[in-house]
């Protein structure tokens, strides 16, 4: 069987009925390319936002729109011939998330609009984009103020592993540095000793861990990155195994036995996501839309994976988690 056929028909299962407008007889049907970095599975809840804000607005999946999907499966490598795929098929918008799936695209076509759902990092610092509230180009969608949020992340977790003088930071090597310089300044402002490890395969993660510990890091800070994201069950397991307070970016990684995570709500933004492909689909410039921040964010902490840890989070800091798991 097809794996593109397989992946589109495990997709409509997760999705509800569908409702809405039905396309005009005789129109063809919009098509949007949908550009995932990991496995279907594991951004099953992220695709399903995205499909249920574009019903939302009337789009009839199978009718009035048709999305094709490509998956990278944790291979960065995939997205240029990904993104020159969709280009010949001539889809109407590619929608898309991360630096680098952003950058294939970008480099495939300079006419057929793109939509971030999610971006970590400043566009305009990476000269995606003119500016985030005349992107010009075609260019729009979602970007997070990350290089802020890190700095809280940072203040969150000494807040949370009392006595924490020494920290690691995980950073993926395709990933932008911006982030785990903001992460170790962050680190110096509360007094820490920190110390940034980068990685690229799964291979390499074990030897940062291992690092880590000699280092005698007592927690570790693991930056954003759509790879890790992918192989997140292996980061999770290896802090488990090393015994070592680990921060995570989405509560993804805490609902599957992470210590806690701090960040943008990713079903949030690619249900808005859909609200720009719907704009455009409508004859909305995306040089015209303004980039958004997201409006969501969320602290989860794991409290099963504290005990195991023999930590102990100080009621204040629990206090203001939006969600913990017990």
């Amino acid at each position: 069987m097809d794996r593109r056929v397989f992946v589109a028909g495990t997709l409509g299962v997760l999705a509800a009925p569908l409702t809405g407008r039905a396309q005009p007889s005789g129109k063809a049907p919009a098509r949007v390319g949908y550009i995932g970095n990991s496995y279907p599975s594991t951004v099953a809840p992220s695709v399903e936002a995205f499909r249920q804000g574009l019903r939302d607005l009337g789009w009839i999946e199978g009718q009035s729109l048709v999305i094709e999907y490509r998956w990278a499966e944790g291979n960065p490598d995939r997205l240029p011939a990904l993104a020159a795929e969709l280009v010949r098929l001539k889809v109407d918008i590619i929608a898309l998330s991360g630096t680098l799936a952003l950058r294939a695209a970008q480099q495939a076509t300079s006419s057929i609009p793109i939509v971030i759902g999610v971006l970590l990092i400043d566009p305009v610092d990476l000269g995606f984009v003119g500016s985030l509230a005349r992107p010009g180009g075609n260019i729009t969608g979602l970007a997070s103020q990350y290089e802020e949020i890190v700095t809280k992340q940072v203040q969150l977790l000494a807040e949370a592993v009392p006595g924490l003088s020494r920290l690691a930071i995980l950073r993926h090597a395709n990933m932008p540095g911006g982030t785990s310089r903001a992460a170790a300044m962050a680190a110096d402002t509360l007094g820490l000793k920190s110390r940034v490890l980068e990685v690229s395969e799964v291979a390499t993660y074990e030897g940062a861990f291992r690092t880590a510990r000699d280092d005698r890091a007592q927690a570790m800070l693991v930056l954003p990155s759509p790879f890790f994201n992918t192989h997140r069950r292996a980061l999770i397991a290896l802090a488990a195994s090393y015994r070592l307070p680990a921060f995570y970016e989405f509560k993804d990684y805490v609902q599957e036995g992470g210590l806690m995570a701090y960040g943008p709500n990713l079903a949030d933004m690619w249900r808005r996501a859909a609200s720009y492909v719907d704009r455009i689909l409508k004859g909305a410039k995306p040089g015209d839309l303004p980039i958004e921040r997201p409006t969501k964010f969320e602290l989860v902490f794991n409290l099963k994976t504290a005990k195991a840890l023999g930590l102990t989070i100080p009621p204040a800091v629990l206090a203001r988690a939006d969600e913990v798991i017990e």
